[in-house]
C-alpha cells in the first residue's frame, strides 16, 4: 500500500536536508517527523532544537527511541509521508537499552531486526510514504571498541535489510544525492560479464 524510500550518507552529506526537501516534495505540509534522538547532553539537546527549527512548522512530530514501526502503526489519521531521521540513533538507542552487560551481538540483532521488521511493516501495509534516514559508517576505519564495531555491523546489517525492501534508495555524497538502485547490479548480471569476458578472450 505504500512506498518505502531510503536514504544513506554520512556525517554532514546532507541527507536529512534532502529527506526534508523530498518530504515537502511529495506530502507538503501532511508530513509527520518521527525523531529518534535522545537529549543526552548538552550538545545533542543543541542539535535536536537546530533540527526542529529546521523543520515546517505544520509538521507534525513524534517523539520516538525504540518500538517506532509499532508507534507509527497506532496512530490514527496517518499522515501521506512519514518521514524517520534517524535509523543510526535507532540502533544506538536499541544498544543503550540492552540491560547485559557487556552486550553480545546475537541479542542486539534480534532487537534491531524486530526494528527493522516494523519499519517494512509500515511501509508494507500502511498508506504513507515511508522516508528513512540512516547513517553510512563502513566506510572508514575499523572501530577500536568491541562496541563500536558491533555498532558499525547491527547499522551496516540495518541498512542493507532497507535497501532490499525500498523502492529507491539514495547516496548522498557532498550534498549530492545518487540514486544508488538505478545504478545497482544483480549477482547474477555480474558473473554474466565475467562469463561474457572470459568467452571472447577464449576466442582471441
Amino acid at each position: 500500500m505504500g512506498t518505502l524510500t531510503l536514504i544513506l550518507g554520512g556525517v554532514r552529506s546532507g541527507k536529512s536536508r534532502f529527506a526534508q526537501e523530498l518530504a515537502v516534495q511529495v506530502g507538503g505540509d501532511d508530513v509527520l517527523f518521527v525523531a529518534t534522538a535522545e537529549a543526552r547532553d548538552d550538545e545533542m539537546r543543541h542539535r535536536i532544537e537546530h533540527h526542529q527549527q529546521s523543520r515546517p512548522a505544520a509538521w507534525q512530530t513524534l517523539e520516538r527511541t525504540r518500538n517506532i514501526g509499532e508507534a507509527i502503526s497506532e496512530l490514527e489519521g496517518l499522515q501521506s509521508v512519514v518521514l524517520v531521521d534517524c535509523l543510526t540513533l535507532l540502533v544506538s538507542n536499541v544498544m543503550c537499552a540492552l540491560e547485559s552487560a557487556p552486550p553480545t551481538l546475537e541479542p542486539l540483532q534480534q532487537r534491531v531486526e524486530a526494528e527493522v521488521l516494523g519499519l517494512i511493516a509500515v511501509a508494507r501495509d500502511l498508506n504513507t510514504h515511508l522516508i528513512i534516514v540512516s547513517g553510512e559508517v563502513g566506510l572508514g576505519i575499523v572501530p577500536e571498541h568491541a562496541m563500536g564495531r558491533m555498532f558499525r555491523d547491527l547499522l551496516g546489517w540495518a541498512n542493507q535489510r532497507l535497501a532490499q525492501h525500498a523502492k529507491t534508495t539514495y547516496w548522498m555524497v557532498a550534498g549530492l544525492p545518487i540514486d544508488a538502485t538505478s545504478l545497482a547490479t544483480t549477482v547474477q548480471r555480474a558473473a554474466s560479464r565475467i562469463i561474457c569476458s572470459n568467452s571472447k578472450g577464449s576466442t582471441t
